[in-house]
């Protein structure tokens, strides 16, 4: 009997951590589905993606909702497709937040569940109440606290966005009161030199827009003046973000943890560590890879040397597709050579193409999950109702609309994922919605428009619309239209149900009042 009770006193735990493990969310940046070794990449080795790969399960149609980052990171915490709500597009640096204190998000699942939750990197949600009411002096409210994060340490917009500075716990980092941070994307402020007046001062010039206040001698989109100290540097901006995310782990190693790390490689601008430089024949873009790689290995060696690897779920993706040139004279399409970004897929960031939103998509939890390779269809939008359900926390009516429990599929207990899945493009003032049915694919009319003005990346629209058969025609390059008149009126209807049939340009691209694009109308799409 006292053997009996010894051996439950060591099986109780065990059983209880298996119904609670650390889940730790790594979200790349513009990174595409042949970018990493494992799916296909030769002119980059990415080893530590690839162990998740060999040691987990590496989805082959997986993907974000989105083909740009803001929409996309809002659908991964919300369960609802971006293009339902206005305000959920590309969002310039001083935008209000557009998650909802209120809404449920996945951080608040995992907070229900009695998890510590954090936030570290890229945030590009918006803060606060928005650019005429935002104070980068003070604590800002709403942020990631409000959103269900215990702590956060981010950037509030992008690396090529002012401002240039990390907020931790919702105040700006090394700030000095004598020297307040003033942002406009209005105009200029301040007496900061510009790359557009001072091209000389530069140490990486602009190809396109990104002519604004010069810091760290790159200049970004939009004006900051003030915060001199605050101000990042950007070749140490990875190992800033990989310390405190290990700071996290093991601040919480002996309770359940949810970790969103969503690191700013390879977004440019693609400043990385001299450790990284040369590491690769295709420049920064290359090397930013190789420094993405090697946050996932500083992750993995801190949960191996915690002892927490085997419990812990580790999902690796990126936001939406890959971009060459997206406004930073790096070199990245002279030195591209016969790398696919987007693998076999057509398109990029901002296409309704498979290249838009299929990513690298990979999920790893040794105490349960086979190793495999797996075709089901799955999405970022999925992963509050899939984690909600793992962890039995109930989900509100009209609470993550669009999310779908596919655990099973992303465990590897079940070949079979979403039934449909609206990806969104960018294509234009309009936007473009896609519906993938199994391998079937319907994008609705757009008005032409082959590739970005300012990328070069090809997004595709077809004033017909366009219909591919994705399991014989993986590169969208046969437009069926004309010949499945069924299927496309049943796709139509579809999509329609969901009200997702021609919505107004003002939700679809999301904008806000007073928000429009002021100092960036050369911008790069992100």
């Amino acid at each position: 009997m006292h053997r009996i009770i010894l051996l439950l006193s060591f099986l109780v735990p065990a059983l209880l951590a298996a119904d609670q493990p650390n889940v730790i969310f790594i979200l790349g940046d513009d990174i595409g589905y042949g970018d990493i070794s494992c799916y296909g990449a030769t002119r980059v080795q990415t080893p530590n993606v690839d162990r998740i790969a060999r040691e987990g399960i590496r989805f082959t149609d997986g993907h974000s909702s989105t083909a740009v980052c803001t929409p996309s990171r809002y659908s991964a915490m919300t369960g609802v497709y971006p293009w339902r709500k206005a305000g959920t597009w590309i969002l310039p640096g001083d935008a209000a937040m557009i998650v909802d204190p209120d809404q449920l998000t996945l951080q608040k699942v995992f907070q229900k569940a009695g998890y510590k939750t954090g936030a570290v990197g890229k945030w590009h949600l918006g803060l606060g109440e928005g650019k005429d009411k935002i104070n980068w002096n003070e604590e800002i409210k709403p942020g990631p606290r409000e959103t269900g994060f215990d702590y956060s340490f981010i950037l509030p917009a992008t690396g090529d966005r002012t401002p240039c500075v990390y907020l931790e716990n919702q105040r700006v980092v090394g700030l000095e009161k004598d020297d307040p941070i003033t942002v406009s994307y209005e105009g200029l402020i301040g007496n900061d030199p510009t790359g557009k007046e001072h091209p000389e001062l530069l140490k990486m010039h602009p190809s396109h827009g990104h002519d604004m206040t010069i810091v760290n001698e790159v200049s970004r989109i939009g004006y900051m003046t003030g915060g001199k100290k605050a101000r990042w540097i950007d070749e140490e901006m990875s190992d800033v973000m990989a310390g405190k995310a290990v700071g996290f782990i093991e601040q919480h190693k002996d309770e359940p943890f949810y970790l969103y790390y969503a690191t700013h490689n390879i977004h440019v601008p693609r400043m990385p560590n001299a450790r990284y430089v040369g590491k690769t024949p295709m420049g920064p873009r290359g090397d930013s890879i190789v420094e993405f790689d090697a946050q996932v290995g500083i992750i993995l060696e801190a949960l191996d040397r915690l002892g927490l690897a085997e419990n812990t779920i580790i999902i690796v993706s990126s936001d939406n597709g890959p971009v060459v040139d997206d406004g930073y004279q790096d070199r990245a399409v002279e030195l591209l050579g016969d790398h696919k970004p987007a693998g076999p897929f057509r398109g990029g960031k901002g296409a309704v193409f498979e290249g838009g939103t299929r990513l690298p998509f990979l999920l790893r939890w040794p105490a349960r999950v086979k190793p495999a390779v797996s075709d089901a269809l799955v999405s970022q939008v999925d992963f509050l109702a899939s984690f909600a359900s793992f962890l039995k926390v109930p989900i509100p009516a009209a609470q993550a609309r669009d999310s779908v429990n596919v655990i099973s599929a992303l465990l590897g207990e079940s070949p079979k994922g979403r039934e449909d899945f609206i990806e969104q493009g960018g294509g234009g003032r309009g936007g473009l919605l896609g519906l993938r049915q199994g391998t079937w694919k319907y994008a609705v009319p757009g008005n032409g428009i082959k590739r970005s003005p300012t990328t070069n990346t090809e997004q595709g629209s077809d004033s017909r619309g366009m219909l591919f058969d994705l399991s014989v025609d993986l590169g969208e390059t046969n437009n069926l239209i004309d010949t499945q008149p069924e299927r496309v009126a049943a796709m139509r209807a579809r999509l329609n149900a969901q009200g997702g049939l021609n919505p107004e340009p003002s939700r679809i691209m999301g904008v806000q009042p007073g928000a429009k694009d002021r100092p960036t109308k050369k911008r790069s799409r992100q």
